[in-house]
């Protein structure tokens, strides 16, 4: 079995070493330097230095391969899934796109293949637990709130990134949609903060960003459905700044000789102060509440870096994940052809308890209580 994975960042590195453990795998990155922290972590692991955003080479670049997991940033990752459908290969994607990824449903049908999309932990986790849930029970409202940081509180932002600044960033500048008594409500990202108190790591804000994506549409009988970000109190205040100067801002600007945007800039600014060390301490965290015919269900997740394998939590937890859902397409657990979400797989109870039994096996644990 011979996989393809699109992307050598911190997250794809994971996925990589994963499934390095029973299949031939081959990483792909134009980032040399990402390519050769993998081959240290994993020798066996076949590695290419390549511009992935040609994808004029996708029918050469993926023809030998079984499957594909595409882990490049969200920015070029509507144009790389659609390439490697076009490619007539099975795919799990995790670039947190913008784009609707469902408007390459047909393409995928007429192409014969699987692209399950957004699979981390949230989205991607989320999504899968809500997607059991509803096949069992009439549910009344879905909550999650979710985040991944770094133990030690550095000033100013007490923040680290696993992903690429920017697409943190335009987090932080797409509008927010939920949906409240059957309507999408549509609100600035970083609106609405609350504190929150978790018992493993005391006080954090909560914010609206847009994390429900396809759930909107895949899941309208819901009446109350929201999803909020979670950072050390103060990060909203201090990012609530930045766009009020204009520091995320699109729009290009002349500087001396040079045309760029200030997003671009203060992405580059922040590349390092906001670089996850690799043997950083940090945690995800995350707490989902479903309500319905006078039920509660809470599921909970506190994840910590995993020492022994000198990998992030948030590696872990979004890239185990992706892997655990691949891991269905390969033992055809889930064969419908098309662009499905999460929820549309974890639907299936088989499904669902596989991955949930896949990342019990890589000590991730997902705490249910009923009440």
């Amino acid at each position: 079995m011979k996989i393809a994975v699109l992307g050598a960042g911190m997250v794809g590195r994971a996925i990589a070493i994963d499934l390095a453990a029973k299949y031939t795998v081959s990483s792909f990155d134009i980032n040399e330097k990402n390519l050769q922290l993998l081959k240290e972590k994993n020798s066996s692991i076949l590695t290419t230095v390549i511009n992935l955003g040609n994808y004029e080479q996708y029918d050469n670049l993926l023809h030998d391969f079984d499957f594909v997991i595409s882990a490049v940033p969200g920015f070029m990752g509507y144009k790389t899934l659609e390439a490697i459908i076009r490619s007539k290969k099975n795919v799990v994607d995790i670039s947190f796109f913008p784009e609707d990824a469902l408007q390459l449903h047909l393409l995928a049908q007429q192409m014969n293949v699987t692209a399950i999309v957004d699979c981390g932990v949230a989205p991607g986790m989320s999504n899968l637990i809500l997607g059991y849930h509803n096949d069992l029970m009439k549910i009344d409202s879905f909550e999650c709130l979710v985040g991944g940081l770094p133990v030690k509180r550095i000033k100013p932002f007490e923040y680290k990134a696993p992903f690429s600044p920017i697409d943190v960033l335009e987090e932080y500048t797409r509008p927010a949609r939920y949906v409240e008594n059957s309507c999408i409500v549509t609100k600035p990202a970083l609106s609405d903060t609350e504190l929150v108190n978790f018992q493993q790591t005391g006080t954090l804000e909560a914010f609206n960003t847009d994390g429900l994506r396809s759930i909107l549409y895949t899941m309208p009988h819901i009446p109350n459905m929201k999803e909020k970000t979670l950072r050390y109190p103060g990060h909203v205040a201090l990012m609530q700044s930045l766009i009020s100067a204009g520091f995320l801002s699109t729009q290009k600007i002349k500087c001396n000789d040079a045309i760029i945007t200030p997003l671009e800039f203060t992405s580059a600014l922040l590349f390092d102060q906001w670089k996850l060390g690799a043997t950083e301490d940090e945690f995800t965290i995350m707490s989902i509440i479903i309500k319905g015919e006078g039920r509660t269900i809470q599921y909970e997740l506190y994840d910590k870096f995993d020492a022994a394998t000198q990998t992030s939590s948030m590696s872990r937890t979004t890239g185990y994940t992706c892997t655990a859902v691949l891991q269905l397409l390969i033992d055809k657990l889930f064969t419908a052809k098309g662009v499905y979400p999460p929820e549309l797989v974890g639907k299936a109870e088989a499904c669902f308890m596989a991955v949930i039994q896949y990342l019990e096996e890589r000590n991730i644990y997902y705490q249910k209580t009923e009440w």
